[in-house]
């Protein structure tokens, strides 16, 4: 029997968010076949988008956030998992139309379940949960399309994020050549600890040049911000180039021309985390666990404890976090 538990539930009254810490029976929460104990969750910039109400992300309310979770199955009517398997989940519509990571007791349906690599623990799991998924995931897609470390050098934005910081981790570990832009002069060291090989002002670059191109610079990039910087990496691509896209910070809009595609065959590949099909998914694990298994989870990381978490959203917004957040259950609210 499992007793009432404690979870971060966002809300709406009258047009507003609402978000606090509430205590919840198992009845509570939204259907699935398997019931998992929450050992770590993750934040994610979307994470923080939904609980700031900074981003239309949640699709219902009430709902528990939190889009990622590592446990033990404590209960499960699917044949697949049996009560102490460690298990994950990312993605899909956990934190945002089902009932998410931020919980002690998180209830999915089990074909969202990832067991969980045995090379990896829960910590490494949530160190890397989305973020880290993504990362690989676009690595993927880039390689997909033909990119290798030879064929140049690879631009990461938001090279201090989650995202980025995992990715400059993974794509070094690879062999590329990896330059980081960002805005921020005092993460230079820190950037360069995690492999990158130059670091580019993100405020000394025009992103508005009204030119159709630019002096061709990079084989591939990883962009999480979207907007303005996206269409200037259209433009500064090499020939046969390609970005990989997984974010939407600078901005939603792209205001670019057909010419960096039709003139120099650059290819802009979106990188859907959340959607991924349980083959890939599993597939992508396995190289996070395996070839891209991060050996200094110390160097991108923090650990916070559970009853804390609400402080870490407002950060974020700010861009005040680098790397990734872990959240512990092991101490209670």
């Amino acid at each position: 029997m499992i007793p009432s538990f404690h979870a971060y539930r966002l809300d709406e009254q009258d047009g507003k968010l609402t978000a606090d810490f509430v205590e919840l029976a198992l009845d509570d929460l939204d259907p699935g076949e398997v019931v998992i104990q929450t050992h770590y969750s993750s934040v994610n910039y979307k994470d923080a988008l939904a609980a700031t109400g900074a981003g239309r992300v949640i699709r219902r309310f009430p709902c528990v956030a939190g889009v990622d979770a590592v446990g033990l199955v404590c209960s499960s009517s699917d044949t697949r998992f049996k009560q102490g398997d460690a298990v994950l989940v990312t993605g899909y519509d956990m934190g945002v139309a089902h009932d998410g990571g931020y919980a002690e007791y998180v209830r999915v349906p089990a074909d969202w379940l990832v067991p969980l690599p045995v090379s990896l623990t829960m910590y490494e799991a949530m160190a890397l949960g989305t973020a880290g998924f993504t990362a690989a995931l676009a690595i993927h897609r880039l390689e997909q399309n033909e990119v290798t470390p030879q064929t140049g050098k690879v631009i990461v934005t938001g090279a201090t994020g989650g995202v980025g910081s995992l990715a400059i981790q993974m794509l070094a570990q690879l062999g590329y050549h990896v330059v980081a832009l960002t805005g921020k002069d005092s993460e230079h060291d820190y950037l360069r600890s995690l492999g990158a090989s130059e670091i580019l002002n993100r405020n000394e670059i025009n992103f508005h040049s009204k030119r159709s191109l630019e002096n061709p610079c990079w084989a591939a990039a990883l962009d999480a911000l979207g907007g303005d910087i996206l269409a200037w990496l259209t433009r500064t691509m090499q020939q046969s180039g390609a970005i990989a896209c997984y974010g939407n910070a600078r901005g939603v809009e792209l205001h670019s021309t057909v010419f960096p595609f039709i003139l120099r065959g650059v290819k802009l590949l979106g990188v859907d985390s959340a959607a991924t099909n349980m083959v890939l998914r599993k597939q992508i694990w396995q190289r996070l666990a395996g070839e891209l298994h991060l050996q200094n989870f110390e160097r991108i990381t923090c650990a916070v404890a559970f009853s804390k978490l609400p402080e870490i959203f407002p950060k974020m917004m700010r861009g005040e976090v680098r790397g990734r957040i872990v959240v512990d259950f092991s101490v209670g609210i």
